[in-house]
């Protein structure tokens, strides 16, 4: 097996009422044979158009795109991408099982029907028609009918939109396990802790841009800011701002939350002041606020991009 997928000066532009809308400029990404990566970014950041093309559903301006040394196209057509997109229904008037054995027919080297059924947790579900299942049953069919045909990448766009709490952390624990057969996967997510909790690496976009690639630890570090916690009741949080290196301050009933730029600044000059501070912790910035940052800031060539 080659190594992976590569995307070589990547770039797709449409056509939108005042002029071209420049999807994505010039990306250059490769994601190991292997590996588990995120792609993350806001409503028009790009995504979805990097999948397309990924996927052979478009085809870019400029640049290409290699699947273990094939085209898209002819990866898709070999069997070696499965793939679960935001669009699409299921075909009605199917059974469940008769909808997975349908769709591992058309591949060379399917996954047996039984063990894809258990595997994504509908076993239990197999005999119901299609058009009966709830949201949640619905996408866990729909990852079925992406992995029956045992490929090698897998892509997965906000799969688990529609579930329920404990739906998405059974759809996590599966989709771990079929990773874990050394098989490779891309998942875009607006549920960041997903990011944080199951990718190898996350993929930050931001205007049809990368802003940030690499392992969440390392994308957290970019951002410098600290968050300092306490409970100290009755002081102003407008008299806590004014402490050495905070950036700024709330307060929740006795406890005080702090932003800093210097946390250790801080805690000395919170220590000096406040003694009875007492329940003092300092952690660092979450994936969130890292991707705010890191996604936030405006595009100086084009401020407009919108893309689908």
């Amino acid at each position: 097996m080659s190594s992976g997928v590569r995307l070589e000066g990547l770039e797709k532009s449409f056509r939108g009422p005042t002029g071209p809308i420049r999807a994505v400029r010039g990306i250059d990404l490769s994601i190991a044979a292997g590996e588990t990566a995120a792609l993350l970014g806001p409503n028009g950041a790009g995504k979805s158009t990097t999948i397309d093309m990924m996927l052979g559903l478009a085809k870019p301006d400029a640049g290409q795109v290699s699947v273990f040394g094939r085209s898209a196209r002819e990866a898709v057509d070999a069997g070696l991408v499965g793939a679960m997109l935001q669009t699409g229904n299921l075909i009605r008037d199917l059974s469940v099982r008769e909808l997975v054995t349908m769709m591992a027919g058309l591949y060379p080297d399917p996954m047996d029907v039984n063990e894809t059924l258990e595997l994504t947790g509908i076993g239990a579900i197999a005999s119901q028609r299609t058009h009966k299942l709830s949201g949640g049953q619905t996408q866990r069919v729909r990852f079925a009918i992406a992995i029956v045909c045992n490929p090698d990448l897998l892509v997965l766009d906000e799969p688990t939109v529609a579930m329920d709490v404990e739906g998405r952390r059974e759809f996590w624990n599966i989709m771990r396990e079929f990773a874990s057969r050394g098989k490779t996967v891309l998942f875009a997510t607006h549920y960041l802790e997903e990011a944080d909790a199951n990718a190898d690496r996350a993929i930050l976009m931001a205007h049809g841009r990368i802003v940030a690639d690499g392992p969440t630890t390392e994308i957290k570090a970019r951002v410098g800011r600290r968050t300092l916690r306490a409970t100290l009741p009755a002081i102003d949080p407008a008299t806590l701002a004014q402490l050495p290196g905070v950036a700024s301050s709330e307060r929740h009933g006795d406890a005080v939350t702090l932003s800093c730029s210097d946390s250790d600044q801080t805690i000395r000059a919170l220590l000096q002041a406040y003694p009875e501070a007492k329940d003092i912790e300092i952690v660092g910035a979450g994936l969130e606020a890292a991707f705010l940052e890191l996604t936030g800031e405006p595009d100086l060539e084009d401020a407009e991009v919108t893309v689908p």
